[in-house]
């Protein structure tokens, strides 16, 4: 075997190609990830505190938004402090820490709402049968056997990556630890492992989209038949908010982890990463909130009770 120096540490030099841009970078992903928290904690919130809107749909859409909302904390934080630090080295059990829970929550948010679109299909398929076929246990199933086949595909990809050993740099071309920039500094990655990893991907986003595509292949064939144009309406209506959150998600995660790798897309991928990691967890509450009228009132009664509460707790700490 070649004698390769072990690796302990790696920099995370991404956002090193704009020194002149990280103080405002730093401003608007702060900002961004603010903005993320308030929006998922108030939609999480807002379906806790309603009891309209404890329903299976909203169930997935709170798990959806608490798995976001952790994924967003295992990269950002560490992000906002490279952009403002010198040192920007992580360890190699850190890096693989970030890589697992990162991979687990944005894998688990591709099972979810692959089961949303289950949902949506039994409830305009079945409507009259639709509280016992999808009854809150079989919900909280559902949700667990997301969470789990999540992260063991995301415990497999930490496996295959870092079981390979690290030699050609410690510079690691992004903000954090992703499979594809930590592949190119890997050595002995054969076709094999590119297969696994791709595979793995696949299982993902491919798979999951492939039962959200042929649920609503299924729902648009009953819709389609239905004699009211009110009721094609409304059905179609109860999908729009989840078809626009899955082609939002596809679109860029699909451009980050399944097109074709070569030497000069490096930045490329690291920008759409960070779109993938920033701006798609800001825009999907956006989306649910904007579009759904039930969402709607259940957001101002939350928010209009926060405005009362808080100016209660000022006046009793005078």
């Amino acid at each position: 075997m070649d004698n390769h120096t072990a690796v302990t540490t790696f920099l995370l030099w991404g956002f090193s190609s704009f020194p002149d841009l990280q103080v405002l970078l730093f401003v608007l992903i702060l900002f961004s990830h603010l903005t993320i928290l308030v929006a998922n904690v108030s939609i999480i919130v807002a379906i806790k505190l309603s009891h309209n809107l404890h329903t299976p749909m909203y169930f997935f859409l709170c798990g959806l938004s608490f798995s976001e909302t952790c994924a967003t904390i295992v990269v950002i934080p560490r992000m906002l402090v490279d952009l403002l630090s010198d040192s920007k080295t992580i360890s190699l059990p850190e890096c693989a820490t970030q890589m697992f829970f990162f991979s687990g929550f944005a894998t688990n948010d591709c099972f979810i709402m692959a089961a949303m679109s289950y949902d949506r299909y039994t409830a305009i398929h079945s409507p009259l049968n639709y509280q016992m076929l999808i009854t809150s246990s079989i919900c909280c199933q559902i949700m667990m056997v997301s969470f789990v086949g999540g992260f063991l595909v995301s415990l497999s990809a930490v496996i295959t990556v870092f079981n390979l050993p690290f030699c050609h740099s410690k510079i690691i071309q992004h903000f954090f630890c992703d499979v594809s920039p930590l592949v190119c500094l890997a050595c002995g990655y054969t076709f094999i492992h590119e297969m696994v990893i791709f595979v793995l991907a696949a299982f993902g986003l491919v798979g999951s989209f492939i039962l959200i595509m042929i649920s609503y292949i299924f729902i648009v064939s009953i819709v389609v038949k239905m004699p009211s144009a009110k009721g094609r309406h409304k059905a179609f209506s109860t999908c729009s908010s989840h078809l626009s959150v899955v082609s939002i998600h596809y679109g860029i995660a699909s451009f980050v982890y399944l097109k074709p790798k070569n030497s000069g897309s490096l930045r490329e991928d690291m920008l759409m990463a960070l779109i993938y990691t920033v701006l798609t967890p800001l825009l999907n509450p956006i989306v649910y909130s904007l579009r759904n009228k039930e969402m709607q009132i259940a957001l101002r009664k939350v928010l209009g009770s926060a405005s009362r509460f808080l100016p209660s707790v000022q006046r009793g700490n005078k």
